[in-house]
């Protein structure tokens, strides 16, 4: 065993100061403060501001005698495959490398090492050593070694998912699926496809029927990948049953499209599905959205717009507009683009105490504290309408409608804008500037429009390039059916996605926003109402400071954060001058 077991006679905050982290005065009042709160000292400086989790480690490794080491992701799966995902969850340690005969951890608290040695020698048949890493690294690096388990490789017979249902007095009641001997390698099969999604982080779960057999399919970053090999297409009809049972549909109905939901109680949460089962020529298919609440929040840690990672200018100008005193704060995308997401951050931003902010969605995606929020109930009557009537006679300061779909809703939510309160909602159009036909065909005057809307956002989702990306030569050609410029472009270095163990080999991690926001000045107004040529808004949005998306995406390509081939997917090609 190589750990050093003679600790320095210094303590912690003796070496906060010596290595220049903190001031002796700083440390004086940690001290004082430690008093009272009895939390640890390192805990208090961090929560004080005076050191971050980083500088923590370093002072936990001097300390102790360790070694400190900045962790990153680990993508040797050999080194993974040592030691079960239990034991390091439990010591809160993670594998850093392996030499010969020795294994080096890293662990973000010192004192758990040594709990933890005399078990790894035992398990492993090698020397342990040990360095230090920050906490957060440490538990975001375990955080994904959890998520990436194949849930697939691990179900066992008795597995069940238990499927929560709401009685008429609104509890929630946890019934006992019960099914037939027969039945059961379906429900297992349903059940471990879903966790396997919910643990690969999908969207979607896409169940396809075809002439190969059944295809099962996750959306993953916006992007669609093969979950299985086809399973015979025998089984395809019981896979779609099980899916009705679970969302309360007509299993003897398979003429027509049904939609549906249901909830299920997955690791000491509940995660809400919607179903839609669409019949076609091999039989039905399936698609179940996932709306787990707990990927809606920041990998910082801070659920705030920060987090998005905007440009400095467009976060400016839309912390502007959700601080207006009235209006409409509109956004616009397809499914799936993060307009809710990018929603919750702006109501984060502006609930305070002194505030009353009442949403009502369908369904409630991420419960944000100190708002009071309202879940669309078709079955018993509660619609968007209706709620919005109500919402208005408890006397609220800002208002959030999850989605705009029919014009009794969108004349409620103009007349609340127009009389005193700040109304953020989502409207489904291609464009910023095909928001406006919408609200037409639903049979909203332009005018009226105009006086309540304060600013049009649009918005989609790229995918970011991992850190294996690699450097990437486009030819001229390229460059010029992308509407760039070959000459200007002279020099530029552009990155292509390569793929690694970190990524599961697709070549990006993740994705970012990029938006499109117009704020309507008096003039776009005018040009609004006049139904002035989608050409001429464009020019005036322009002279008054939008980014259009195919910028912002090319954008995101020059800074390297991702290919050209992303861009040309998520945006139309155009041409700059």
């Amino acid at each position: 065993m190589t750990v050093v077991n003679v600790f320095q006679k210094m303590r912690f905050g003796d070496w906060a100061i010596r290595l220049g982290f903190m001031t002796p005065e700083q440390l004086d009042f940690v001290l004082s403060k430690k008093t009272i709160s009895k939390q640890m000292v390192g805990q208090l400086c961090i929560e004080e501001g005076f050191i971050d989790h980083e500088q923590l480690a370093k002072i936990m490794a001097a300390q102790y005698s360790f070694k400190y080491v900045e962790l990153k992701n680990i993508d040797d799966p050999e080194l993974l495959n040592l030691i079960h995902f239990e034991l390091m969850a439990k010591y809160n340690f993670v594998p850093y490398e392996k030499k010969k005969n020795e294994l080096v951890i890293a662990v973000a608290e010192p004192m758990h090492a040594f709990r933890a040695i005399d078990e790894l020698e035992m398990l492993t048949d090698l020397k342990i050593s040990v360095v230090v890493a920050s906490e957060t690294k440490v538990s975001e690096l375990l955080k994904k070694m959890e998520s990436s388990r194949n849930v697939l490789d691990s179900v066992s017979d008795n597995m069940r998912l238990s499927i929560v249902r709401e009685s008429d007095k609104g509890e929630d009641i946890l019934s006992i699926e019960r099914v037939t001997a027969e039945e059961s390698p379906i429900v297992k099969l349903v059940d471990s496809t879903i966790l396997d999604a919910i643990n690969k982080k999908a969207s979607d779960i896409h169940i396809e029927s075809s002439d190969r057999g059944v295809i099962i399919r996750y959306r993953i970053n916006g992007m669609l990948h093969q979950a299985t090999d086809p399973i015979d297409i025998q089984y395809q009809s019981s896979i779609i049953s099980r899916i009705k049972v679970m969302s309360e549909l007509d299993i003897s109905e398979k003429r027509i499209p049904q939609d549906g939901r249901f909830k299920l109680k997955v690791r000491d949460r509940n995660i809400d599905f919607r179903v839609s089962v669409l019949p076609t020529i091999f039989g039905e298919d399936a698609v179940i959205r996932i709306l787990d609440r707990e990927t809606m929040v920041s990998t910082k840690g801070e659920f705030r717009l920060d987090s998005m990672e905007l440009p400095q200018g467009e976060l400016l100008r839309i912390r502007r507009m959700i601080h207006a005193p009235y209006g409409m704060f509109l956004m616009t995308g397809p499914t799936g683009s993060g307009k809710t997401t990018t929603l919750y951050r702006a109501m984060s931003e502006v609930n305070s105490r002194d505030v009353k902010i009442i949403t009502i969605e369908d369904p409630v995606e991420y419960q944000l504290k100190g708002i009071t929020q309202i879940p669309v109930n078709e079955k018993t009557g509660l619609t968007f309408a209706r709620g919005l009537r109500s919402i208005l006679r408890h006397d609220p300061d800002k208002i959030l409608v999850g989605e705009i779909r029919d014009s009794e809703t969108a004349q409620i939510a103009l007349q609340s804008a127009l009389t005193g309160h700040l109304v953020f909602t989502t409207v489904h159009a291609n464009s910023s500037f095909e928001v406006i036909n919408r609200f037409i065909h639903m049979g909203i005057e332009p005018y009226n429009l105009m006086s309540a809307l304060n600013c049009i956002i649009a918005q989609r989702l790229i995918r970011t390039l991992c850190h294996c990306k690699v450097e990437s030569r486009l030819s001229k050609e390229v460059m010029a059916a992308s509407g760039l410029d070959p000459e200007k472009c002279k020099g530029h270095v552009f990155y292509d996605a390569k793929g690694c163990g970190s990524c599961k080999g697709t070549g990006f991690k993740g994705r970012k926003a990029i938006i499109e926001m117009i704020e309507l000045d008096d003039e776009i107004k005018e040009l609004f109402i006049a139904r002035s040529s989608i050409a001429e808004l464009k020019r005036k949005a322009l002279a008054s400071g939008t980014t259009f998306l195919r910028k912002a995406a090319i954008q995101e390509v020059f800074n390297g954060n991702t290919t050209l081939a992303e861009a040309n997917r998520v945006t139309f090609i155009e041409t700059f001058s």
